[in-house]
């Protein structure tokens, strides 16, 4: 009795501890300092961890790139087809023409543009992580008690902290939007609903010590309009709702998330879709559209990628979101991975998983920019305005645009890409005269 009445004492001052310190402080919108000492005192260590590892590493290693590169990705030189057959022999059809596609094809296998926006982006120093191939913490031992420390701060302090902040974030909104949602529709019920969804994603932003920096928040989105951003992690979205509220777009779950799906829509207009509705894309379109219309409703959230994508590049945006109507509001998020690595893989790591990977990490710093606002012009379709946005994001959040689809993550290349090819080299042989 004696040991359940202690531990029931520690449990009843560490739940005072985490709501007088994180908890109420995140719901009124204010700040103690802790984050920004805690945030100054890792940089710190990160920055004489860097040291330590360029004193004590002789020669540079391959993992440890010195000099900054492409995001990873090999620099290739992007020259037409018919000049790189060209310069093997000449125009027409050669045996050695095959060289050309054998190297395509092993630069496509080695190291592809596509392939290498789905893992883990590499890091250019060391953050302490045990998440490596290479035994840095074996380099010196002062390096390896601070690796130790970090351990048990990482897991012993700081997820449990975080798994409690979680708990109670989620509960807070399963629990305050089900009462919200009991409220006749009006001016009050939608009051009270973004106070909700604000609170709550506040405390969720703590539980994964989330330093965020907002820029240009003049161009925030407004109701009735239609937020789009790139996509790096599931956490985007508790990313944004920390700052401002948004109805979600989403296919319906089971589980703890389905429960979260059902309760918030209660009180918010989320969209959420049963998994035959979402394969009609007119029944989809038709609903967003009515969504949108209401201009006073909360603006619609979409990541337009449809999969989470690496934080160093923006692959091709489905058009559908831009068919809607309306004025789009470009979003760019850029993770700094230094402190954690929010990139989640979802062929590799189930949700679980994941989030264990986050709550260990050191923290979540991301810088997001809100871009002017942007309407389709009339001379422009779905797929060009879309390519438009994405280029906006691209050049604000400095990362690699791509025209290829997230959807190569699962799914093979299409064919037509295969007979692209084809053609191109059977019109050039064609205009040399070759063939015919």
């Amino acid at each position: 009795m004696e040991v359940v009445w202690a531990v029931g004492q520690v449990g009843a001052v560490w739940v005072a501890v985490v709501f007088g310190l994180i908890v109420l402080p995140s719901a009124l919108g204010i700040s103690l300092g802790i984050s920004e000492a805690y945030m100054w005192v890792l940089v710190k260590t990160l920055e004489w961890a860097t040291i330590r590892l360029q004193k004590g590493v002789k020669k540079p290693q391959p993992q440890m790139p010195q000099t900054p590169t492409a995001n990873g990705i090999i620099e290739r030189d992007e020259t037409p087809m018919e000049k790189e057959i060209a310069r093997l022999h000449r125009a027409d059809f050669e045996f050695s023409h095959i060289f050309y596609f054998c190297r395509k094809g092993f630069e496509a296998i080695v190291e592809d543009e596509v392939t290498q926006r789905f893992s883990s982006e590499e890091l250019l120093s060391w953050n302490l992580l045990t998440r490596t191939n290479v035994n840095f913490h074996y380099i010196s031992l002062r390096l390896t008690v601070v690796w130790v420390i970090g351990v048990i701060v990482r897991y012993c302090f700081l997820l449990p902290l975080r798994f409690t902040l979680a708990a109670i974030g989620i509960t807070s909104m399963i629990v305050g939007t089900t009462a919200v949602g009991q409220l006749p529709n009006g001016s009050v019920k939608n009051y009270l609903s973004e106070v909700v969804h604000l609170t709550c994603s506040r405390i969720l932003v703590r539980a994964l010590s989330g330093t965020i920096h907002y820029h240009n928040k003049e161009n925030r989105p407004q109701k009735g309009g239609i937020c789009v951003a790139n996509h790096t992690s599931p956490i985007d979205a508790i990313i944004l709702t920390n700052d401002g509220c948004y109805a979600m777009v989403g296919q319906v779950h089971g589980g703890l998330m389905g429960v979260i799906q059902r309760a918030t829509v209660k009180a918010c207009p989320h969209v959420w879709f049963e998994r035959s509705e979402i394969k009609d894309r007119h029944l989809v379109t038709k609903r967003l559209r009515e969504h949108v219309a209401d201009k006073s409703k909360l603006p619609i959230l979409i990541f337009p990628e449809g999969t989470c994508i690496n934080n160093t590049s923006v692959m091709m945006f489905k058009k559908g979101s831009f068919e809607i109507g309306g004025t789009i509001y470009p979003v760019a998020i850029k993770y700094d991975p230094q402190f954690g690595d929010a990139f989640w893989n979802s062929s590799k790591y189930n949700i679980v998983s994941y989030l264990l990977r986050i709550m260990t990490s050191w923290a979540i710093v991301c810088n997001v920019w809100y871009l002017p606002p942007m309407v389709r012009e009339e001379d422009e379709d779905a797929v060009q305005f879309a390519n438009r946005v994405r280029s906006a994001i691209a050049r604000q959040g400095g990362l690699t645009e791509l025209p290829w689809d997230g959807g190569l993550k699962r799914a093979k290349v299409k064919d037509t890409f295969k007979e692209e090819q084809q053609k191109n080299y059977s019109k050039m042989l064609v205009r040399n005269g070759s063939i015919g």
